[in-house]
């Protein structure tokens, strides 16, 4: 038996359901807050006076940090131990949500969500791949659908509780529910789990190409922040400069950070995760815009919004296992192009969304983009995962991690840069609300033509043949 089959083997001494709560509870909290603060997001800039472009940075640094830190914590984890990482950031969460809930400015909490973004980089880079280890394949794969429940649950449970509690007990509540929860998984990672993993103890850090990839991000996010400002056209084109550089470095490096061979050499793998990228991009700022719409524009308090934002993660989660059950017995990469078809269909419905439509049009919207991401996710992964050799299913699976984040983060800075042309940094007050419906259909109209760019990457992959014969390298074996 070879090395990763040795590795797959459970150990004895693992409580493989703790293990698997555990890694539901991180992958639950992630989304969970991200939705919740979407919905808390006008509560917090009223107590602070903050402008709508710091708002959108509370929403964005998180996502900006989890992206720069994810992939080289998963190197570092691999080497020094995935378990030991998985808890320092379990345990770092805590902490920080805690300190969140304390924050006195929008500055301070920026910072707190920054921070919050790295240590959620350490759970997100450790407990997918410890849950792949502790289960063996027979099990596996009803582990891994179980954990990625937990995400689902959290999109849809966020604009919920989250609307609720901001709505009676205030914003900084969420935080404080979100450290109770995290300090539960603590306590139950240091009493039942103990393994640890560390397959790559010998392999060097690219410490190079880490900078320079996280050089990258921030350039390209602050840099469109920023825009337009003569410095963000700066930042934005050396960020663009580093990321050629990372690339010929990654080519060349023994032990690169990113693999960036699997993109050369496997067409259907680029072209699912670009579509991916694409989808996330297009679609992510959805849940932050209508927050301030809903609230601003209609009047809505934060637990009505959060019910009305509910409608779209609920039909991804009650979908998305059929869809995935369905691309077993459909050309996986035809459902996933259906999804994008739909979602390109409710963002358009979006776009037309003006100071007078009603709740039921907003939800009808919600409804198609929700069911277009339903179809359109589990398939993508099947297609990513089916195209590619067996022996690097966790370089596949982070890559997509990657891909995600990214997109996240393009969303959200087509989202700031929008908002900072047609409202400016400043308070969004009534005299603003044109100006804002302006650039959110706007904004809705270039996520729809994205998406209409991402149908097209995502069709064209199916007439490209899958190459599973990558080795870790990303070379034809």
């Amino acid at each position: 038996m070879d090395t990763l089959d040795k590795a797959a083997r459970p150990s004895p001494k693992v409580d493989k359901r703790a293990v698997l709560f555990v890694a539901v509870v991180a992958s639950f909290l992630t989304p969970f807050m991200g939705s919740s603060i979407n919905v808390a997001i006008p509560s917090i800039g009223r107590e602070f006076s903050a402008s709508a472009v710091s708002l959108s940075w509370i929403a964005t640094v998180y996502l900006l940090a989890a992206a720069v830190f994810l992939v080289p914590i998963g190197k570092i984890a691999d080497n020094t131990g995935r378990r030991r990482i998985f808890l320092a950031g379990m345990l770092g969460y805590t902490i920080v949500s805690l300190l969140c809930s304390l924050a006195t400015s929008e500055n301070v909490l920026i910072a707190l969500r920054g921070l919050q973004g790295f240590t959620d980089a350490m759970m997100f880079g450790t407990s997918t791949a410890i849950v792949t280890t502790v289960f063996p394949p027979q099990e596996r794969g009803r582990a891994l659908g179980i954990n990625v429940a937990g995400v689902y649950t959290g999109l849809s449970l966020g604009p919920v509780i989250g609307g609720s509690m901001t709505h009676f007990l205030g914003w900084r509540s969420i935080f404080l529910l979100t450290a109770a929860l995290g300090l539960l998984a603590v306590v139950l990672t240091v009493r039942s789990i103990k393994g640890e993993w560390a397959e790559m103890r010998e392999e060097k850090f690219d410490l190079v190409g880490s900078l320079m990839y996280g050089i990258t991000l921030l350039a390209v996010m602050y840099g469109l922040s920023l825009l337009p400002a003569p410095l963000g056209f700066w930042l934005v084109l050396a960020g663009l400069v580093c990321l050629v550089a990372f690339i010929l470095w990654e080519s060349r490096v023994p032990n690169p950070v990113l693999d960036v061979g699997l993109f050369r050499h496997n067409v259907v793998f680029s072209l699912s995760l670009l579509a991916a990228l694409i989808n996330y991009a297009a679609t992510f700022a959805l849940g932050f815009m209508l927050s301030l719409y809903l609230q601003y524009i209609k009047g809505l308090d934060s637990n009505t919004a959060g019910m009305v934002i509910l409608s779209q993660p609920i039909i991804m989660a009650a979908l998305s296992p059929l869809a995935g059950r369905l691309s077993d017995h459909v050309e996986a990469r035809l459902v996933a192009s259906a999804g994008m078809g739909l979602t390109t269909v409710g963002l358009i419905l979006v776009a037309f969304v003006d100071a007078g439509s009603s709740l039921a049009y907003i939800v009808a919207a919600l409804v198609f983009c929700g069911l277009g991401f339903a179809l359109f996710s589990s398939p993508n992964m099947n297609v990513v995962m089916s195209s590619v050799d067996k022996k690097i299913y966790g370089v596949a699976a982070s890559t997509v991690g990657v891909m995600r984040l990214i997109g996240q983060m393009l969303s959200m800075g087509i989202a700031v840069l929008i908002i900072a042309t047609y409202v400016g940094n400043v308070q969004i007050t009534p005299d603003y609300y044109p100006a804002f419906i302006s650039g959110f259909r706007f904004a809705f109209t270039l996520f729809a033509a994205l998406c209409l760019v991402g149908l097209f990457a995502s069709l064209v992959r199916a007439g490209a043949r899958p190459n599973r014969q990558l080795a870790h390298s990303g070379k034809p074996e």
